[in-house]
Order: structure tokens, then sequence, then C-alpha cells
């Protein structure tokens, strides 16, 4: 029996739209990283790129469960002396809630080029309204 490995080039990418109005965090990251990866495909490859384009929309109405809002922290650090910045998740909520869903999503991504390259499909706006009405998205049901 041989093994089958899908053709990049002629390989078709799906973009699919999410509402991320009142689901919870975690979870709905961890099925976008399902989507992205392309697991719920057939023709899953784990060293290949043949997930979907993923575009998730209401961002900022997504809920977080437990004490999360004030324990979870995120550091980052330029480099420099005195250069550590450190914002816990309900300062971030406010100022960038995109930006914690997409945290959120690159912690369960690969490390390396592959992860770098799925991450690029992944599009996270904060309100109802997105650029990509021309690739015609299809709305994914996440309740099930």
């Amino acid at each position: 029996m041989t093994t089958t490995i899908p053709d990049i080039k002629t390989f078709q990418h799906r973009w699919l739209l999410i509402d991320a109005k009142d689901q919870v965090l975690g979870r709905i990251a961890s099925r976008i990283a399902l989507l992205l990866r392309g697991k719920h495909r057939v023709t899953f490859t784990p060293f290949l790129d043949t997930g979907d384009h993923v575009v998730v929309i209401n961002v900022d109405k997504v809920r977080i469960t437990g004490n999360k809002l004030t324990q979870k922290m995120y550091q980052r650090y330029s480099g420099y002396p005195g250069g550590q910045r450190v914002k816990n998740l309900q300062r971030l909520m406010q100022t960038h809630p995109e930006r914690a869903l997409q945290l959120a999503v690159k912690g369960m991504m690969p490390d390396g080029p592959l992860g770098r390259q799925l991450l690029r499909h992944l599009k996270v706006y904060s309100g109802t309204n997105h650029p990509h009405i021309a690739q015609q998205p299809k709305p994914v049901n996440l309740q099930s």
C-alpha cells in the first residue's frame, strides 16, 4: 500500500468564517488551530500546509472563564535593560482583543517555519466587519 501526498500546487484552501461571540477563548482557539492545520481533512499531511484560511469576527465578545482575566500574564522583552513588559489578560482584552486569540492559537501551532506560515492564514477582527468579503468565507458552527 502506498501513501499519497497531496499536490500543494493544485491544493485549494477554503475560506472559513467563525463568529467568536460567547465562545470560550481556549476552546475556540483549539478548534481554529485544527482548521488552520488541516486536521479536519482527509488529505492531512503533518509537514504540509493543507489547512484553510480562517476569518474570526467578534473577538471582543469572547468568553473567558475562571480568574484568567486577572491572573494570566503576557510578557514580552525587547532585549534591552528594563525592556520587559508585562500585561494581564484583562488589559490585553481592553487594548487589543485580537492579540489574545492570536497568541492562544499561536501556542497550539507547531514551532518553526510551517507554524509561522499557517498563522498567516488566520485573520482576526474585533467587530463584525472584515475585508475578506470577496473570498466568500463559509460560516462554521462551532457549537457542536
